[in-house]
């Protein structure tokens, strides 16, 4: 196994999903902020909202939270249009804000429909999306970028053009599939400098009847098979758990979604603790 050992700091983001109006939204970036986590992620919609309309408004009612994107669908947008939109928010953040990029899932083809874009075969998405960070790089301001991969299409174009790759592993993922996708993400990379997130599918083990039926498997049975997309509620054995991943695979960067965000919070301040 090909080892990815790093000494970066942890750094905890919410991914945030539900929008109903401004003033949740808002509320709900400024408590992130002071529970101490470091990042407010909006996925692609949230809701039925774009998220480049929302991500503005959750920097502006914080002050040291960084803001971004899980992942935008490059499919739903124009280059060059993503380019000013992601340079006006960087410069306009003071840096604070991270663009998170993908291919897009399977099933969002019909909105793509919807905004008159192509959707396009997995490979030739990865292609445009190549295309697409070719003409974000042309810029001189620019944020961080952040690309969502798990194939090897995918973990070869982060492993040249990330600052931070977050691998989009499945819920039932287990430690030896991560390591092979670790070690071909580490291949493509070689010495280059990438920061590894990884996306958590719950904390703790209490069923979820919404993400059975999303993803034809719950909670429970995820701990069971030693998936490594769920960690313990409890601070300190998620800490170590935490702790052997970075050592394992280099992961720095945590994320999960907006309903765990008390007991992450938790985590952090645990690790923290620790050093």
């Amino acid at each position: 196994m090909v080892g990815m050992t790093t000494t970066k700091p942890f750094r905890f983001g919410i991914v945030a999903g539900y929008a109903p109006d401004l003033e949740s939204w808002t509320a709900q970036a400024r408590r992130i902020e002071e529970l101490g986590l470091d990042t407010m992620f909006a996925t692609d919609p949230v809701g039925g909202l774009d998220p480049l309309t929302l991500v503005p408004a959750a920097a502006a009612v914080t002050s040291k939270l960084t803001v971004g994107t899980f992942v935008l669908a490059d499919p739903f947008r124009d280059a060059r249009n993503l380019a000013w939109q992601a340079g006006s928010l960087h410069q306009a953040t003071g840096g604070r804000f991270l663009l998170g990029l993908g291919v897009g899932h399977p099933g969002a083809g019909e909105h793509a429909a919807t905004l008159g874009r192509e959707f396009l075969s997995p490979g030739e998405r990865v292609a445009r999306l190549a295309d697409t960070i070719e003409v974000l790089a042309q810029r001189p301001e620019r944020p961080r970028l952040m690309l969502a991969a798990s194939g090897p299409k995918m973990l070869a174009l982060a492993a040249r053009t990330a600052d931070v790759v977050t691998f989009a592993w499945g819920p039932r993922t287990t430690e030896e599939q991560a390591d092979s996708i670790v070690d071909t993400f580490r291949s493509f990379a070689g010495d280059r400098d990438v920061e590894v997130a990884v996306n958590l599918t719950a904390i703790g083990d209490k069923p979820s009847p919404r993400l059975a039926r999303y993803t034809g498997v719950d909670i429970p049975q995820l701990v069971e098979e030693k998936a490594v997309t769920v960690v313990p509620e409890n601070p300190d054995a998620a800490g170590e758990m935490l702790l052997r991943w970075r050592e394992r695979w280099g992961i720095s960067c945590v994320t999960v979604n907006s309903g765990y965000a008390e007991p992450f919070a938790a985590i952090a301040r645990a690790l923290s603790a620790q050093g």
